[in-house]
């Protein structure tokens, strides 16, 4: 199979998906093993008012955050700490982690994950749902 030698795309490309019906947070698609033939997966994360993720660990892959927009907590096997715009935390493999918006506004992080770890498909296997304006605001300065 032939791959382009550079992926490049914006916001208006990306694909959006909320895992399940009721999940509090979406993930829209910069770069995955499924569409673009790379290792990893990479997305913008944008958790609604009050949303986290459910406890997850992941058995080889390495997930790095780094926080765009908003504030909330991150937990890693208990422990709880405060990210805002700019900062950035890596869970290391197999440790159970949450990230959480406690406050009013969104939460937007960029997420990768190496391994994939079947990370992809499971976004994919989810609902789609576009991107919004104050989306766009946050992620294309739009």
């Amino acid at each position: 199979m032939s791959v382009e030698p550079a992926i490049a795309r914006g916001p208006a490309d990306y694909e959006t998906f909320r895992i399940a019906a009721g999940d509090t947070n979406r993930m829209a698609l910069i770069a995955d093993p499924v569409r673009d033939n790379v290792p990893f997966t990479a997305i913008v994360e944008i958790f609604d008012a009050g949303g986290k993720t459910p406890p997850n660990s992941h058995q080889h892959a390495y997930e790095l955050f780094y926080v765009l927009s908003g504030s909330g907590f991150a937990y890693c096997e208990g422990k709880k700490f405060p990210v805002k715009a700019g900062d950035s935390f890596v869970v290391r493999p197999g440790h159970e982690h949450i990230v959480e918006n406690p406050g009013t506004e969104k939460l937007y992080c960029l997420t990768v994950m190496m391994p994939n770890e079947e990370f992809a498909e499971l976004i994919r296997s989810g609902i789609r749902e576009p991107l919004d304006a104050a989306d766009m605001k946050v992620i294309a300065g739009v």
